[in-house]
């Protein structure tokens, strides 16, 4: 069964950096790309940050240059780290990870979300 559970989000204020945790189960014994998503209050769910299984990212326009993304095989987990922080990247952080096989997306999974708030 697989399990992600992000940990990590808070208030912060404007120029500060949190680091976000998803741990996960089931995930990585398979073929697996693992992404960072967001969801601000009346927006779509939009993608920040992948990484695939042989470690190669990419990054929304938004987030170039503030935020990496990494990921621990031995652990299992994925991070976020997120720094010079802005308003504008209030919102529900989620944590997703696509189960191949081949080069077939099996599965698709999400975690509950963490809040994160950057206000002064």
């Amino acid at each position: 069964q697989v399990q992600l559970v992000e940990s990590g989000g808070g208030l912060v204020q404007p120029g500060g950096s949190l680091r976000l945790s998803c741990a996960t189960s089931g995930v990585f014994q398979y073929g697996n790309a693992m992404a960072w998503y967001r969801q601000a209050p009346g927006k779509s769910r939009e993608m920040v940050a992948t990484i695939n299984n042989r470690g190669v990212k990419r990054y929304a326009d938004s987030v170039k240059g503030r935020f990496t993304i990494s990921r621990d095989n031995a652990n299992e987990s994925v991070y976020l780290q997120m720094n010079n922080l802005k308003p504008e990247d209030t919102a529900v952080y989620y944590c997703n990870a696509e189960l191949f096989s081949g080069l077939v997306v099996q599965s698709v999974h999400w975690g509950q979300g963490t809040q994160v708030t950057v206000s002064s």
